[in-house]
């Protein structure tokens, strides 16, 4: 199937899991995680109604942002970000999903208040306590939003959150719902600086899951694009 059939498929499914959570399907946007791709099929993705695009690695988002790739969507950094490489995202990108500790804040928050700007974030939250992957721990968040003032040139967003690989469908709910309860929390502490309107869970396996516990964007790429060549 071309890259503008998959995304037509994909809308179909957000719209039914929406509608049968009892959500609006327009509450949801769709991220294509470009990871791998070329800039025109970026592009192709962008005609057919992706939401925005979504980067993992700097290199590959320097090298898109000079051909032009991202024109007509807004482009967000998905994955691990590096503190050496803080300054060729910051300014560079809509927003950043994968603030997963407090050193890359810091130094978000450093390079913002150097180009006087404030960069939109999301915090990313290690849902399932994972030794291999990045993130705060659910009980971290709160403490940290609470001295949130003392960045003020990032904004939060929202959360961010990346579960473990279940075997089953429906498996990785109970995830997605406590990223869902952690942000009605915070947002019940009205800090500033802090925004829970973004929910970023979900991507091509468990999207439908995570719409239904309240995902605002989910992250799809394997779904557009075709599975990846990793050779």
């Amino acid at each position: 199937m071309s890259i503008a059939e998959n995304v037509a498929r994909i809308r179909e499914q957000i719209k039914q899991a929406a509608m049968a959570a009892g959500r609006d399907p327009s509450e949801i946007q769709l991220c294509a995680a470009t990871k791998m791709n070329n800039a025109d099929a970026v592009r192709q993705a962008i005609a057919a109604g992706v939401d925005l695009c979504g980067e993992n690695r700097v290199q590959e988002l320097t090298q898109k942002l000079s051909e032009n790739a991202y024109a007509g969507a807004p482009v967000h950094f998905i994955g691990h970000l590096q503190t050496n490489k803080v300054r060729q995202v910051v300014g560079k990108v809509d927003l950043i999903q994968s603030v997963d500790r407090l050193k890359l804040l810091q130094a978000i928050q450093d390079e913002a208040q150097k180009q006087g700007i404030r960069q939109n974030i999301l915090l990313q939250v290690n849902i399932g306590r994972e030794d291999s992957k990045g993130g705060f721990y659910a009980e971290e968040l709160l403490p940290l939003l609470e001295n949130i003032g003392s960045f003020p040139n990032v904004f939060v967003c929202g959360l961010m959150a990346i579960p473990p690989i279940c075997q089953n469908s429906g498996d990785n709910r109970k995830f997605f719902l406590e990223i869902y309860n952690l942000a009605v929390d915070i947002t019940a502490k009205n800090s500033d600086n802090v925004s829970m309107a973004t929910l970023s869970m979900g991507m091509s396996d468990d999207f439908a899951d995570a719409v239904a516990c309240g995902s605002t964007m989910i992250r799809v790429g394997t779904a557009i694009f075709g599975p990846r060549n990793y050779q």
